[in-house]
């Protein structure tokens, strides 16, 4: 199956991620016209193929209006001054001001000035509700909407914990940024150029050191990246380079999107992009390896059925509990409340349990970002005290809707293809059942004219064929 890994050895930041998925190939020019679908005026986008440490890749770079460009042709506000930096990340490109809080060097000054320097206030700053109206007002893609949101979703959420507020609460400073929205919205708008493929991550390794801040001199992790990276359970180990490796969107983009966090298992490589950052590190290179390829079933053998099928895949949270004394009516309660907050699916096996008690099996399926939320409801709201999670691989049918004329009248057809074959097409109940009661005529009737008329109008409704 199509995967993404990101080799984070040197960390990882949003301008890091987008300069590795243009080298991947995601068009530049495509990227900025998406972009601009929210109407946000004041920048412009660069992306030039350097070198770092010898290695070749590419620089991202958000050129922000109002910045003059210092003696190195680094652009940068023109209250920033010499012996700071907003991020106190060193790397230019690789920190984004993902923080809502300014950050600043305190023993590396000599490090070379960031790329997006703002002043420490930033001049435009903006609340969570504000991003969340600029994003779903634009004419971005559904998936990339939501993604980008739930993105600073967990930034807010972290934030809002560090300050003692809600995170509809939470007013951004740098992540409210122009640059750091157009890091954050960018790098989703990449990986649906991609084809959405899925996502896996080295173990996440952060540096040493110091930075200051709106809340004092804080160690490395900053406060805002142990937050997010601990709200979904992803472990840090650091390294003995003296700065900041990942920033906080860079872990809100791994939280999001990172699958499992481990070595490269079985991934035939395709393509390899870097995304560079500026400072020259003193222990690795000031990169992010990013590697598309596909993952085999053997070692040594590609999987045939993960490069011909064109399904589409993603990866969801399993909760099971077994129950032997749970009241039936919580029980259908439960069903329906976990339903109503958004799981996949929620149902109940009968199962023999322990000393012969006749029992259930209870499972939910979640995306997994969302696994602890529901596994919180499990205990709160039934006789569990336990729940059993697991991650399970989906492939599922690409899906299309369509009208067909019958003559009760329009139904709304939902079509499932692999490989352009309609493979399943199935009428939509409620659309049935409305024409149905119109017409005073049977379900069963309408059903079947439904299926009648797409045969005869859609020439590729044949059944496939089944592969050998």
């Amino acid at each position: 199956m199509k995967t993404l890994y990101l080799d984070t050895f040197s960390g990882i930041s949003g301008d890091m991620f987008l300069g590795a998925m243009i080298d991947l190939g995601v068009d530049f020019q495509w990227l900025e016209d998406e972009l601009a679908k929210l109407g946000l005026h004041e920048y412009h986008l660069h992306a030039t193929r350097k070198q770092k440490s010898n290695i070749q890749g590419v620089k991202f770079d958000v050129h922000v209006s109002g910045h003059h460009e210092d003696e190195h042709g680094h652009p940068h506000h023109p209250h920033h001054h010499e012996d700071h930096d907003d991020h106190g990340h060193g790397h230019e490109s690789h920190e984004e001001h993902a923080h809502a809080h300014t950050h600043k060097h305190s023993s590396h000054a000599h490090d070379q000035k960031d790329e997006h320097s703002h002043d420490a206030e930033h001049e435009h700053s903006r609340g969570f509700g504000e991003i969340k109206s600029l994003i779903q007002q634009s004419r971005l893609s559904t998936w990339v909407k939501e993604r980008a949101l739930s993105i600073f979703q967990r930034i807010a959420v972290a934030e809002g914990k560090i300050h003692g507020q809600p995170p509809e609460k939470v007013h951004f400073h740098e992540v409210g940024a122009i640059d750091s929205i157009v890091d954050i919205v960018g790098a989703c708008v990449a990986l649906e150029m991609l084809g959405k493929p899925r996502v896996l991550a080295a173990p996440a390794v952060d540096g040493t050191g110091w930075v200051h801040c709106a809340h004092g001199r804080f160690p490395i992790p900053t406060l805002a990246t142990l937050e997010i990276l601990g709200a979904r359970g992803v472990a840090i180990t650091q390294c003995d380079e003296p700065h900041e490796l990942i920033t906080p969107t860079g872990a809100a983009l791994l939280a999001e999107f990172a699958e499992s966090f481990g070595p490269m298992q079985n991934l035939v490589a395709a393509k390899v992009g870097y995304g560079l950052g500026t400072r020259d590190n003193q222990t690795r290179p000031n990169v992010l390896r990013a590697v598309l390829g596909e993952v085999s079933l053997a070692p040594s053998s590609r999987s045939a059925s993960a490069s011909e099928n064109d399904w589409e895949t993603d990866t969801i949270a399993v909760l099971e509990t077994n129950l032997d004394d749970c009241h039936p009516e919580i029980l259908g309660h439960f069903v329906e409340h976990a339903l109503a907050r958004g799981a996949l699916d929620v149902f109940h096996t009968p199962v023999q349990m322990k000393k012969n008690r006749p029992g259930v099996l209870l499972t939910v399926l979640c995306s997994a970002e969302r696994a602890d939320e529901f596994a919180e409801m499990l205990l709160r709201e039934t006789s569990a005290f336990g729940v059993r999670r697991s991650m399970a691989e989906r492939r599922k049918l690409r899906r299309e809707t369509t009208q067909i004329k019958t003559p009760f009248g329009e139904v709304a057809m939902k079509l499932g293809k692999l490989n352009r074959d309609i493979v399943h097409m199935t009428p939509e109940f409620e659309s049935c059942k409305k024409l149905a009661a119109e017409a005073n005529a049977p379900l069963r009737e309408v059903y079947e004219a439904a299926n009648r008329a797409l045969k005869s109008d859609n020439k590729e409704s044949k059944p496939s064929k089944k592969r050998k």
